[in-house]
């Protein structure tokens, strides 16, 4: 009998009755502009400014308070997402005031593209930017990053755990590099808050961006974290909101989903992780089983909940497509659903054959999933690799045919 089984919680996760009951209240009865100075604007403010302390905590970010009870410039600023926090803590540094006129940025090859079209769009108003390389896993070259160091970086941005294939960054050793030459150091968090422990004092971040809806908070909504002491040029100029950085009427109920399901996720993500983590691994050893079939990624030092793997001759996006069919939800690295025929910039940036690149399967599970999930996953799997294979014309006499896949994909 055919189930329902979502396995992207990557690309998103479902909202949280935790993070749903906080936020009721401010979508229906106190629906107060933030910056009236009324009663119900002063609540929202209050309630916004208290969630912003909730965050703060979470990320063991330290939060001066002044006499009015209000949080010093720049600690945790709510954005419109991640990505917008992204493009927040980038160009806004790199433009702004912190940056001491430094015109070098370094990031990584297998970057959010967030990040990466960020950094292109810099590059066109004269920025130089270095790409670093990494592994076949996808650790970043520290020692690459070392040599790309000099007295006119100002920024490095890496991300804390890749959102394709899970790998964790080694982000204490990449902070200790970038301050050794007086440069900041921002991380895309996005993937790995709520999934990780994350201690912005401890791992020696001065940004770093979240999003809520990949922790099961609501859609639309993220945050920033900046260090005291860094300023940065605002990104969307209006009233005035968010400290000037992130102008627009604030998203009251957004910020407060945002701060409950983030509490919610760190109270006991050690026992959440060992749970999520035996799931997957059980998930890992079930699709390994699969002839021509390759694991992508640190299978150790890797996000608890993330399995990727590329499957030899066939394409990801008929593979999606399938697992639909057969109430699964996955996603591919491949970028055919796009109108591209190019495969994923990560999965090429690991050192993958384009011609194998093309059949990526990412699974990434929650707390929410169970043993029962997992087997119906290795299942459906397994009979619709095999069903693609036997229409496949690169699939001969049990095996790939690399040269014609090779001549497939050119």
């Amino acid at each position: 009998m055919k189930r329902f089984v979502y396995a992207d919680n990557a690309a998103t996760t479902p909202l949280s009755e935790t993070a749903f009951a906080a936020m009721k209240p401010w979508l229906t009865e106190h629906y107060g502009n933030p910056s009236s100075l009324y009663r119900i604007g002063r609540e929202a403010k209050m309630a916004i400014n208290e969630a912003r302390m909730v965050v703060g905590k979470c990320l063991n970010a330290a939060m001066p308070v002044n006499e009015a009870n209000d949080y010093a410039p720049g600690e945790i600023i709510f954005t419109g997402g991640g990505s917008q926090a992204d493009n927040l803590a980038i160009r806004g540094f790199m433009h702004g005031p912190t940056a001491k006129g430094r015109r070098h940025l370094i990031t990584s090859k297998i970057e959010h593209h967030a990040v990466l079209y960020t950094c292109e769009a810099l590059e066109k108003e004269g920025f130089r930017v270095t790409y670093l390389d990494v592994d076949e896993q996808g650790h970043v070259d520290l020692e690459q990053l070392e040599r790309e160091l000099s007295e006119d970086t100002a920024l490095v941005s890496i991300m804390a755990a890749n959102n394709e294939i899970g790998t964790i960054e080694p982000l204490r050793k990449i902070a200790d590099l970038a301050h050794a030459v007086g440069a900041k150091f921002h991380t895309d968090a996005v993937q790995a808050v709520g999934h990780m422990p994350i201690d912005v004092q401890q791992m020696g971040i001065d940004m770093l961006s979240l999003s809520a809806h990949k922790f099961r908070g609501p859609r639309g909504v993220g945050a920033l974290y900046v260090k005291k002491g860094i300023v940065l040029e605002p990104l969307v100029y209006g009233g005035g909101q968010e400290r000037g950085l992130s102008s627009g009427t604030e998203n009251t109920a957004g910020c407060i989903g945002l701060a409950a399901a983030m509490q919610e996720a760190v109270e006991g993500l050690e026992d959440k992780m060992a749970y999520v983590k035996k799931l997957t691994d059980r998930l890992v050893e079930g699709i390994m089983q699969i002839p021509y079939t390759h694991y992508t990624g640190d299978p150790v030092d890797r996000l608890p909940g993330t399995a990727s793997f590329v499957f030899e001759a066939i394409e990801g996006e008929g593979l999606i497509l399938r697992l639909d069919m057969a109430g699964v939800c996955g996603s591919t690295g491949s970028a055919c659903s796009t109108g591209s025929l190019d495969p994923s910039h990560v999965l090429m940036a690991i050192g993958l054959p384009h011609e194998i690149a093309h059949g990526s399967l990412r699974l990434t599970l929650g707390e929410q999933n169970t043993e029962e999930d997992v087997d119906y996953l290795i299942e459906t799997v397994t009979d619709v690799v095999a069903t693609l294979r036997a229409m496949s014309p690169v699939w001969k006499d049990g095996k790939p045919d690399l040269t014609a896949a090779s001549e497939l994909h050119k």
